[in-house]
């Protein structure tokens, strides 16, 4: 079977999961191709870090095309070169998303849905009548789709999101009795999901000798590093950092810390358990929670409690033995719930099910009467005040936590 991923290569998290699945779904005798339109994508195939991914893909149409040209020129792509289906990852970008509704009826389609904002899940709702089968990389996504957005229960399902951990078997860290603690941040730099501005908070907090490393760049960079000049030489910022230099990072620190607000999977925390860095981070109901058991492989705190933060790194900095279990667990709970080909498998029953159970979606649009969904369009929640929709976010995961 031969299978179109919408996207293009990038340094970020839809394109490692196509890429893992690329590899792994392979011996099972499916092929997985990148299609990308759209000036992004025509940028990317020109920069030489991603030179050796032009061998897996292409890209369509012209870079100054607009989204109805975007989209038909994937539809086109999809037709011409004998595509038996396509996987999206919903709202990864917008004219992708809604040429979902534009495909010819015989093509197979499957949405990955990544995050659990209201505006991700309006996206996955516009195109729902539209795809044969939806995945949620957290049972919170699926259950959230189900219940609330009338997706079907029989075509909905959850499948973790994985990570390559062939070249990092379990392996026990020494025991280090009273070394001075090192956290790090880990990923893109933003405040409304990743909470970043509370990590100076937390580091002020902690005794004088512990450090933090912020590993990453993106739009909060610069204030983040002004609010955290006062903390002096206790706080590093690396600046981006590129996949090979991961592996390093998280051998070398203690914890991982993650003040998040929201997050559809968190594969930063299943990497840093693999490598025995211990998880720090916010509760998220049916997302960080189905990954890290509070107390046995990690520690989880209620989003937006950054004391409570400060109260678990305390008590691993106290008890050494714990720090050391929890790191211990983390190892084998990565290795064997968060292995990419586990991701793999179950997206290759998916597809093999798929291809003798289609269940029956809407026609195909006509281009004709191209117009982009409603769920895709900019809602009202769009235009709130960041302060106020953080406020919104915590009292959401309150609630349901």
């Amino acid at each position: 079977m031969k299978l179109a991923y919408f996207g293009f290569p990038h340094r970020g998290g839809t394109y490692t999961v196509y890429r893992l699945l690329r590899d792994e779904l392979a011996p099972f005798g499916t092929e997985l191709c990148w299609i990308g339109t759209g000036e992004a994508a025509h940028r990317a195939i020109r920069d030489p870090a991603f030179a050796a991914e032009l061998a897996h893909g292409f890209v369509t149409g012209m870079a100054t095309d607009g989204e109805q040209a975007q989209a038909r020129a994937l539809v086109n792509a999809l037709e011409a070169g004998g595509f038996d289906g396509v996987i999206v990852s919903v709202l990864a970008d917008r004219a992708q998303t809604n040429a979902m509704r534009y495909l010819a009826a015989p093509m197979l389609r499957i949405m990955i849905v990544h995050n659990i904002t209201p505006a991700t899940y309006a996206a996955a709702r516009a195109i729902r009548d539209h795809v044969h089968a939806t995945v949620g990389v957290s049972p919170r996504i699926r259950d959230d789709l189900v219940r609330s957005y009338g997706f079907d229960d029989g075509h909905t399902v959850a499948i973790p999101n994985g990570t390559d951990l062939a070249e990092h078997l379990p392996a026990v860290r020494p025991f280090v009795a009273h070394a001075p603690l090192r956290l790090l941040s880990l990923g893109r730099i933003e405040d409304v999901a990743k909470g970043v501005f509370w990590l100076p908070q937390i580091l002020e907090a902690l005794p004088a000798d512990i450090t933090l490393t912020i590993a990453g760049t993106g739009p909060d960079a610069e204030r983040l590093r002004a609010l955290a000049m006062p903390l002096g030489a206790r706080v590093r910022f690396t600046g981006e950092v590129g996949p090979d230099a991961v592996d390093a990072l998280m051998k070398t620190h203690d914890i991982l810390l993650a003040p998040s607000r929201f997050e559809g999977f968190m594969i930063t925390a299943v990497e840093a358990m693999a490598r025995g860095c211990v998880p720090v981070v916010a509760r998220i109901h049916g997302v960080t929670d189905s990954i890290i058991t509070d107390g046995a492989d990690g520690l989880l705190f209620p989003v937006g409690d950054w004391r409570a933060a400060v109260a678990g790194i305390l008590c691993l900095e106290r008890d050494r033995p714990l720090l050391h279990r929890l790191a211990a667990a983390g190892c084998w709970t990565a290795h064997e719930r968060f292995r990419a080909d586990l991701m793999a498998s179950r997206y290759h029953t998916l597809i093999r099910r798929l291809a003798h159970d289609r269940p029956p979606i809407a026609k195909p649009l006509s281009f004709d009467h191209w117009r982009m969904a409603g769920g895709l369009r900019p809602g009202l929640r769009s235009y709130l005040p960041s302060p106020i929709k953080n406020v919104l976010r915590v009292l959401r995961e309150r609630a349901v936590s």
